[in-house]
C-alpha cells in the first residue's frame, strides 16, 4: 500500500479545479493562477488549513500566486547566482552554494511539498528561469575532496522528498568523509507535509552517530502549526533529531506583534526551537512580502523580549552573499560613561551596572 505522504505528494493541490475543493477563490487568485507562468501547489493537508473565504489567509498567501508578483521594483535580477556565489573563480558543481569557508549548501533536488510564493530561490524552484543541474554524486565528490568543510546543509526544494533509501545513501556518504562533523536538513515537510515522519524516515536519518543530522523547518504563523506536526516533531526528536525553526518575515502574514509572538510561543510548545527569523531577500518578484529591514528587529523586541522565555527568541539576520549579518541593533544600552553603564529593559525601566575597565 502507497505511503500517505507519497499519496499526498500525487494528489498536490496545484490546479484551479483543485483549489477550488478547499476554498472560494477569489477573482484575483484565479487571475493570477490563469495568467502568470510560475510553478505552485502544496499537499491536500496543508490546503485544508487555508480558511476558505478569507483571501488574506496567511496560508492563501505563501501558497497561491498573486498579480503582485509581477512588479519586480526592488528585487535583484539574478539574485540566486548572486546570493549562491554562483559566479566566482572557485569551480564547484551546481549542487553547491558557498559563503563560508567550512560549510556549505548541498542542493539535492528541485521538487518542494509548497511552492512557496516567497521563496529566495524563487527564479529555480518557482519561475524556473534559472537553470541548474543538480547531480547528487558529483556534490559528494566535490565535498570529499574538500578537508576543510565540516558542516553540510542538505537542501532543495525539500530533500525529505527523496526516498528512505535515497537519504539513507545520502547520509551514510556524508558520514563515511572524516572531515564532516555534522549534518543540517533543511525542509518544510514537517509543517506542510507532517506525514512523511515515518519510522522509515526516522531509521534513514536518525539513531545516536557522532556526525548527527539536525532539521531547520520553515513555518511563518502560528495556524500552520497542528496536532499532525507536534507528533512529527516529536517523532524525529525520540529518533535523535533536534528540529529547529526558520521563519521568515513577511509582510501581511507575520509582521505583527500578536502574530509573531504566538507564532514563537507556539513553536516551543510543539518542541520547536526558534533560531533564525529571515529578512525576506530580494529576490525578484516578491517585493509585497517585504517590510522595512528594521521590523524583525522591532518585533523582537516588542513581542519577545520579556514577553516570554528567552527559548523563543531566535536570531533576526539578513542571508546575503557573504553570509548572514545579524540585523539585531542594541536597544537597551542607554548611556555609559567612566563609572557606569544605564540600561533599559522591555518596560522601559532603567537599571546601572557598573563599567569595567578595559
Amino acid at each position: 500500500m502507497i505511503e500517505e505522504w507519497l499519496e499526498q505528494m500525487k494528489n498536490q493541490v496545484n490546479t484551479l479545479e483543485e483549489l477550488k475543493k478547499y476554498i472560494n477563490v477569489s477573482d484575483d487568485e484565479r487571475e493570477a493562477i490563469e495568467t502568470l507562468k510560475t510553478k505552485w501547489g502544496t499537499t491536500p493537508y496543508f490546503a485544508s488549513l487555508m480558511d476558505k473565504d478569507d483571501p488574506n489567509c496567511p496560508i492563501r498567501k505563501q501558497v497561491i500566486p498573486s498579480l503582485k508578483e509581477q512588479i519586480n521594483e526592488y528585487g535583484m535580477e539574478n539574485y540566486l547566482v548572486w546570493k549562491e556565489n554562483r559566479a566566482t573563480e572557485e569551480i564547484r558543481p551546481d549542487s553547491i552554494a558557498r559563503q563560508y569557508h567550512d560549510r556549505v549548501a548541498f542542493t539535492v533536488m528541485q521538487v518542494c511539498g509548497i511552492y512557496c510564493r516567497h521563496c529566495f530561490r524563487k527564479e529555480l524552484v518557482v519561475d524556473r528561469d534559472l537553470q541548474l543541474n543538480f547531480d547528487v554524486e558529483e556534490g559528494l565528490a566535490w565535498i570529499a575532496e574538500h578537508p576543510e568543510i565540516r558542516d553540510v546543509l542538505i537542501t532543495g526544494g525539500d530533500p525529505l522528498l527523496l526516498s528512505d533509501e535515497k537519504l539513507e545513501y545520502l547520509i551514510a556518504k556524508l558520514r563515511e568523509m572524516p572531515h564532516i562533523e555534522m549534518i543540517r536538513i533543511g525542509s518544510r515537510l514537517p509543517i506542510v507535509l507532517p506525514h512523511r515522519i515515518t519510522e522509515g524516515l526516522k531509521k534513514a536519518i536518525g539513531g545516536f552517530h557522532h556526525v548527527p543530522v539536525w532539521i531547520n523547518t520553515q513555518c511563518n504563523h502560528p495556524k500552520e502549526i497542528t496536532e499532525k506536526t507536534a507528533k512529527a516533531v516529536y517523532e524525529l526528536m525520540s529518533c535523535g533529531i533536534n528540529v529547529g525553526n526558520q521563519a521568515v518575515l513577511l509582510k501581511g502574514i507575520n509582521d505583527d506583534v500578536d502574530t509573531f509572538r504566538e507564532l514563537h510561543q507556539k513553536l516551543l510548545r510543539t518542541r520547536i526551537r526558534p533560531y533564525y527569523v529571515f529578512y525576506c531577500e530580494p529576490a525578484p518578484g516578491i517585493d509585497h512580502f517585504r517590510t522595512p529591514v528594521e521590523k524583525g528587529a522591532e518585533l523582537i523586541r516588542d513581542a519577545l523580549r520579556g514577553h516570554t522565555t528567552g527559548l523563543a527568541q531566535p536570531m533576526y539576520v539578513l542571508a546575503t552573499n557573504i553570509g548572514k549579518i545579524p540585523l539585531m541593533p542594541d536597544y537597551y544600552i542607554v548611556d555609559k560613561n567612566k563609572k557606569e553603564y544605564t540600561v533599559r529593559n522591555y518596560k522601559g525601566e532603567i537599571t546601572k551596572i557598573p563599567k569595567m575597565p578595559d
